[in-house]
């Protein structure tokens, strides 16, 4: 049977046959393939000379009807700043009920019991459902640094007349049926640019260029047969394969230039994917969700009404914050909203004072609003700006003048940044936990004794950044065409010796050792002497441990760095010997 057969059958199932024309109607399909698809499955045997359904077309919608569900709940809905901050996405309400929540009901509505939901971000917001719905909860612990691809390897298995779901969806009428004929996957008739796919005549889903718009992509399917057999190898296959950690389980789908699965198209205005907040205020203007704390703020601060925000949109996700762009009354702004374990990592006090102690002084602009409380920060946007190009020495010159002034400014604070009282803060937010490498314990004693040589040639102590690294340097031209330079991000900001941020420059860029070396030269002019080299040696490898500590308690909150941890790691152990070498050979020619 093809697609046309199975619907003609299905229409005859849910009410009786009266004529072709009336079929036709239900169906969506012309005449002539009513016509032809009565008479083929008469043949076939599904019809009888009534045509009503035979035993064997009835054992066929038992042989295909779904058993059980999954739904993906993994990932942290990074669109849906800022509501992402405060609820996982399944757990948004629409018109008083929760979106998962609603589909599990729809799910049993048709006898669908066996749901299994994977879980990862807010994963503990999720456990009411075990006990209020009977659902199994699965786990996914690399959600942060993998894509919905790897939380469907995790139940492969169940995958056999099964509907698979994203959590994020509100569907008008129940989507689900108590009997399916055919494999398909579920698109919308609205036209996205978005998407990748578009429905052909044939009700395929073939790949279109990413500059064509297609169907909008529902990502609800069903899977029976073969189909459901090639995405379980299909999945398992691409798990294996790190080219893959960022894919969506529908590349499993793909054969070439099409999917495996059919086409089920419907309606836009019965099924809307919530993907952004704004998304969410044309649904439900009175959503919970929608009185976010971060709205509240930008509401109070830019003296506007909720509305008057608009164009809300993510950043790329920072290492230590989530932040997003919006819109309001004709300007662009960026509201930072602190990460997962900020408020262990950052006194926002200290931060306030250093915004206080820059202002005015051409480093960067100030904040619109800064809270010491909570860390929420709005800045207003600049347009056409670019970050450091890491290996484009114009933009090395001109960044390393740049803090090169702001150290000899001497400006002062309160606080320093202790590098190694932070390495030793970082160990112990992982609360008697084993570090991930083995070898740390001597890395680390390594690496604290290099403290007696940098106390002995560390420079005067004045206001340094800390993360002077080449993404908080904003390049752009201002209103009269002048090309101008901002220091953005002051987080970490404190006193210290001022040759820390060449080291912090250098590992966040993921440098070799000649790399480390023409900094050095850009930022010294040339004329830096060995020993100070040497120290920033030993710089690179406190900060790449500091560093790998940091990553290490954000991996055990779930949030994961991938290369960057690795490489901070091998700063660590290669510059402590890089840095002692160094110390032997200069001992050797008397030169220290």
């Amino acid at each position: 049977m093809n697609k046309q057969d199975y619907d003609i059958l299905n229409e005859i199932r849910l009410e009786p046959f009266i004529n072709q024309r009336i079929l036709a109607n239900r169906s969506g399909h012309s005449l002539g393939i009513v016509n032809r698809s009565i008479r083929e499955l008469m043949k076939a045997g599904y019809l009888d000379d009534d045509i009503q359904l035979t035993p064997k077309a009835i054992r066929e919608f038992q042989d295909k009807s779904p058993k059980n569900a999954i739904i993906l709940a993994a990932g942290y809905g990074m669109r849906m700043v800022p509501i992402n901050t405060e609820t996982p996405k399944g757990l948004l309400e629409v018109h008083g009920e929760r979106l998962i929540e609603r589909i599990i009901k729809q799910l049993h509505e048709v006898n669908i019991t066996e749901i299994h939901v994977v879980v990862g971000f807010m994963k503990e917001h999720y456990e009411y459902l075990i006990d209020e719905y009977g659902v199994q909860l699965v786990v996914s612990t690399e959600y942060a640094a993998k894509n919905n691809l790897h939380s469907l390897n995790l139940v492969n298995d169940r995958i056999s007349n099964t509907y698979i779901i994203p959590c994020d969806i509100w569907c008008d009428q129940n989507p689900f049926h108590q009997y399916e004929l055919y494999s398909w996957y579920m698109v919308s008739d609205l036209v996205d640019d978005d998407s990748s796919v578009r429905v052909n005549r044939k009700m395929e889903l073939v790949s279109i260029p990413d500059t064509a718009g297609g169907n909008a992509m529902i990502g609800i399917c069903y899977l029976i047969g073969d189909q459901a057999a090639i995405v379980r190898k299909r999945v398992c296959e691409l798990c294996k394969d790190s080219r893959y950690n960022e894919s969506f389980w529908e590349e499993a789908l793909y054969r070439k230039d099409r999917m495996i699965v059919a086409a089920k198209v419907v309606p836009s205005a019965d099924v809307v994917e919530i993907n952004t907040y704004e998304q969410l205020r044309e649904l439900d203007s009175c959503s919970n969700q929608l009185q976010s704390g971060a709205i509240k703020v930008i509401a109070g601060q830019l003296n506007v009404t909720a509305d008057k925000i608009g164009n809300i949109r993510t950043l790329k996700k920072g290492m230590t914050n989530r932040s997003f762009l919006f819109h309001c009354e004709g300007k662009d702004y960026i509201m930072r909203i602190p990460g997962e374990g900020t408020n262990h990592l950052i006194n926002r006090k200290h931060e306030a004072d250093v915004y206080r102690v820059i202002r005015g002084k051409g480093y960067c602009d100030s904040p619109i609003y800064i809270d010491p409380d909570t860390g929420y920060k709005i800045t207003s946007y600049i347009e056409n700006a670019r970050t450091c190009n890491p290996d484009d020495v114009a933009d090395l010159t001109r960044c390393m003048k740049k803090l090169r002034e702001l150290h000899e400014s001497r400006l002062y604070v309160e606080h320093e940044f202790d590098i190694f009282a932070q390495i030793e803060f970082y160990e112990s937010l992982w609360e008697g936990a084993p570090s991930a490498y083995k070898d740390y314990e001597a890395t680390k004693h390594n690496v604290m004794s290099l403290q007696k040589f940098i106390s002995e040639n560390a420079g005067k102590r004045v206001l340094t950044h800390i993360d002077a690294v080449p993404d908080n340097f904003l390049l752009y031209r201002d209103s009269s065409g002048q090309e101008q330079l901002q220091l953005i991000d002051w987080e970490y900001a404190g006193m210290q010796d001022p040759h820390v941020d060449i080291a912090m420059f250098c590992i966040y860029s993921l440098y070799d050792r000649q790399q480390v070396d023409r900094l050095i030269q850009i930022y010294f002019d040339g004329e830096c002497e060995k020993k100070t080299r040497i120290k920033i040696y030993c710089y690179i490898a406190a900060c790449g441990l500091l560093w790998s500590n940091w990553c290490e308690y954000k991996r055990k909150l779930g949030v994961e760095f991938g290369e960057y941890s690795l490489r901070q790691y091998r700063y660590a152990k290669d510059y402590y010997r890089i840095a002692t070498h160094e110390m032997r050979l200069t001992e050797e020619k008397n030169e220290l």
